[in-house]
């Protein structure tokens, strides 16, 4: 056997390359009729794109089903934009699809795709340019035709979440020749007259309806526009280049009314749940400013002079009432031995002896008689009794006779 032999996987690698180095294979169109649809449970979906002369497989990952604005179904004449590369496993090859349109919508489709990509390009569309919506707006302008369900529920939802905003409307032509102008206009209109927030937007419609927002014109009004732009264009599977210009995005006009008047009664709730915690933190302030203020006035009060001072003053007034009850137990001992002293000497008292009978004899210079030979005959004497005295004159002296 002649010439190097390769593996299967060898030989599918190297047309796997062959592919990848194709610049058309990477960047294709694609257009034909659904066939075998399925919707994968990871998401995926896998179906087959087939005419007349033949067919080819296909699959669209998860991760690009966000540019899918309908359901896929079998019979449906789509156009595919995608590139083709061989799966290695299986060696066979496969459309591999990006973004998917019906056919009707495949001219509009790779014009809308160009705009697209050239205005990314230049950073129109990049989260630095975004102005953030305010949260609550007095004034809103809104861009869109005076008539239809768009206008007439941006106003009742407004209305309903805050009756005191006011709203600004601009009559513009929404589709036709003329729209692209009016858009533009009216946008410029509500910016210089300064409304807080505008919604540019209307209902639903196809492609074809909803292509003036499409145009680069309204891109580059919506852009340059100086208030923030909400935009509120078709249905949520609907996506212009105005949605991705915007500063910010609503699936449709309902929600943008939404995003831009804030709920009027949610918002005296809130300030109510705010008022009822700032008060309830302010009166839990003010008791503890209290506290520490009598914690502070205490300690003050003690280190005062007034305060020592009495401390002082209750302290002598201790060593006072301790005084007083010692001196009075002092005394109250002494009184004790007084009368123990004073009923000793009543014993001994001489009235107490006159009162029991005896009587007291004074000589004429005061000393008391005690024995006869202290007087004469004839002498003065006073004899002092219990009631009295009697003054009298010895007669007679008499010695008593005393026994051996």
């Amino acid at each position: 056997m002649a010439g190097n032999v390769y593996s299967v996987g060898q030989v599918n690698a190297y047309i796997k390359n062959m592919f990848v180095q194709d610049f058309m294979l990477n960047r294709i169109y694609v257009k034909g009729e659904i066939s075998n649809c399925k919707y994968h449970s990871s998401g995926h979906v896998y179906f087959s794109l087939k005419d007349q002369s033949g067919a080819i497989a296909c699959v669209m990952f998860a991760g690009d089903r966000k540019g899918l604005g309908f359901r896929m179904q079998e019979g449906q004449n789509v156009i595919i934009f995608g590139s083709i590369s061989v799966y290695e496993r299986d060696g066979k090859y496969q459309l591999y699809a990006k973004e998917i349109v019906l056919e009707g919508e495949g001219v509009l489709y790779q014009k809308y795709a160009r705009l697209k990509q050239e205005l990314e390009e230049m950073g129109m569309f990049s989260p630095e340019y975004k102005q953030p919506v305010p949260f609550y707006s007095r004034t809103i302008g809104i861009v869109t035709a005076p008539t239809g369900a768009a206008v007439r529920d941006i106003i009742n939802i407004a209305k309903r979440r805050n009756p005191h905003v006011q709203l600004i409307l601009y009559p513009a032509f929404v589709q036709g020749d003329q729209a692209v102008s009016s858009i533009v206009k009216g946008i410029e209109i509500l910016d210089a007259y300064g409304v807080d927030v505008m919604i540019v937007g209307r209902g639903g419609g196809s492609i074809e309806d909803l292509w003036a927002f499409n145009e680069e014109a309204v891109a580059r009004a919506i852009f340059e526009c100086r208030t923030p732009v909400i935009s509120a264009v078709g249905h949520e599977t609907d996506t212009t280049i105005a949605d991705y210009v915007a500063d910010l995005r609503a699936p449709t006009p309902s929600a943008a009314a939404e995003l831009a008047v804030a709920d009027y009664r949610q918002l005296l709730n809130g300030m109510e749940l705010f008022r009822n915690q700032l008060a309830d933190r302010l009166e839990q302030k003010i008791y503890l400013c209290r506290q520490r203020l009598e914690q502070n006035r205490l300690r003050l009060q003690h280190a005062g002079p007034q305060y020592k001072l009495n401390e002082k003053k209750q302290y002598v007034s201790e060593l006072l009432d301790r005084l007083t009850q010692e001196m009075q137990q002092k005394l109250l001992g002494q009184k004790h031995r007084l009368q123990l002293c004073a009923g000793r000497l009543d014993g001994l008292s001489p009235l107490k002896k006159l009162q029991q009978g005896y009587s007291y004899t004074e000589l004429s210079d005061g000393k008391a008689l005690r024995s006869i030979e202290q007087i004469q005959p004839g002498d003065s004497v006073t004899i002092h009794v219990t009631d009295g005295k009697v003054l009298a004159r010895a007669e007679k002296l008499q010695t008593l006779e005393r026994k051996g």
